[in-house]
């Protein structure tokens, strides 16, 4: 694409400079435009029209309260709301696949359906979740793939959450045991990776999962310690093995990670999350040495590479970049109660603040609604309200959907790429104090 774009001069530069008769200075200028236009379609964010808090605008958040305001929540309803019927019209666009992931695929869509019937107390969304929960778990491809995200594991936890609270706990009892049953593939002998999407950690999430929302709690304590002890092994071996600094290191595809998807942040926010479940010896020895690396390799702006050795300071995703650590180092400052982590969390708002409104688009996983859940993660952990503020700005540009966004994800209707995340997010931060990022924060 890029060749057609300057197939005529750019493309013939190298034959134009033979010919004697052209001014060198036209070459130069060619040039210099070929650089400005490579670097204007590099740039990868919308600059931030919005005003920092308090200002004329700022009566969105109600500082008395530090909420919301109840006009706004309002507003907020009705776009979330709106966003939906947009969904649902849709439906033949988001069923006609074979994807039951709830990274992708229709599990993420009842995921969402499960969260906008239960936060809104209509039941009809509810029963939208199970049917189609049901499906995924009844045709999802592979019956041993073990993440949350990609695997049947996903499906599978969520289940036995909606259906437990639903009142049919022998279908939840039978989901449980299926998840339970794949801990034999997450062992030390498998090539299985260690991180969020694919991998160990991922397994680990939705062990979490379930004993967060179900009582009494579902898994035993010897198998969460027993994925956690794996993790941390593997981290270990691998670490040595290149001689970090850092006591834990992963390695997926060949490239050492840093983010949430599949990197060392998100495996670390995974162990952190299961801290009850640690040793001192693990929390002291591995995670916190672990954690002072990473921001040890921050760039200068205050965000985190998205892998070592990268030098570009260009991603600012959930997935790759300081979205994703944010969460991270809010919850190493509340476990370890070390003011630096609250500084890199804070800092990370300040990227994203700045460079957050992506031309990716809306999404969860590299988009605004993902990195709006920084904003949320620092009201919770702050009580500040202009992170609040900042999320409902963040908010207001999704809620515009469609309009700022260069191309349509590949899943333009899923939870992490697409429209179910948009709107998971707008539901969520309408109870701002107990928001959740999505298959990251148990």
């Amino acid at each position: 694409m890029m060749r057609q774009i300057f197939a005529f001069p750019i493309g013939n530069v190298h034959k134009i400079k033979k010919e004697r008769s052209l001014d060198v200075r036209y070459i130069n200028i060619i040039n210099r435009l070929k650089h400005l236009i490579y670097a204007k379609m590099d740039n990868r964010h919308y600059d931030n029209p919005f005003e920092e808090y308090p200002n004329s605008t700022s009566n969105i958040v109600n500082a008395a309260i530090n909420d919301i305001s109840e006009n706004y929540k309002e507003t907020i309803h009705v776009y979330t709301k709106r966003l939906l019927n947009r969904l649902e019209e849709k439906k033949n666009h988001w069923t006609y696949n074979d994807d039951y992931s709830m990274y992708t695929g229709s599990a993420g869509i009842a995921y969402m359906f499960y969260q906008y019937g239960k936060c809104f107390n209509e039941p009809a969304y509810i029963d939208k979740a199970m049917e189609l929960l049901r499906i995924c778990v009844d045709k999802f491809r592979s019956k041993r793939e073990i993440t949350f995200l990609t695997g049947i594991v996903g499906p599978l936890a969520l289940g036995a959450v909606v259906f437990h609270s639903e009142g049919y706990s022998d279908v939840a009892q039978n989901m449980i045991s299926k998840v339970k049953s794949l801990s034999s593939v997450v062992n030390e002998s498998s090539d299985l990776p260690d991180e969020l999407l694919y991998g160990r950690a991922g397994y680990l999430f939705s062990l979490l999962f379930l004993n967060s929302n179900i009582s009494p709690a579902p898994i035993e304590n010897d198998l969460i310690k027993q994925v956690i002890a794996l993790i941390i092994k593997s981290g270990n071996l691998y670490s040595a093995s290149r001689k970090y600094k850092s006591p834990l290191m992963y390695v997926w595809h060949g490239s050492e990670y840093i983010g949430g998807a599949h990197g060392l942040g998100g495996i670390l926010y995974m162990l952190l999350q299961a801290h009850q479940y640690l040793t001192q010896t693990q929390l002291e020895k591995d995670i916190k040495p672990a954690l002072d690396f990473l921001q040890s390799i921050r760039y200068p702006s205050g965000n985190f590479p998205s892998s070592i050795g990268s030098q570009t300071d260009k991603l600012v995703h959930w997935c790759h970049g300081a979205p994703g650590m944010s969460m991270l180092f809010c919850l190493a400052y509340k476990i370890y109660e070390d003011e630096n982590y609250l500084k890199t969390a804070l800092q990370c708002g300040e990227v994203i603040w700045s460079r957050g409104l992506l031309k990716k688009g809306y999404g969860i996983c590299h988009g605004v609604a993902g990195n709006a859940y920084t904003f949320l993660s620092l009201f919770q952990q702050t009580k500040d309200i202009k992170h609040l503020y900042r999320a409902c700005k963040f908010a207001e540009w999704c809620m515009d959907y469609g309009t700022h966004q260069i191309r349509s994800p590949d899943r333009p209707f899923s939870l992490f790429e697409g429209l179910a995340g948009t709107i998971y997010f707008l539901i969520d931060l309408q109870h701002p104090l107990s928001a959740k990022f999505p298959a990251y924060t148990v």
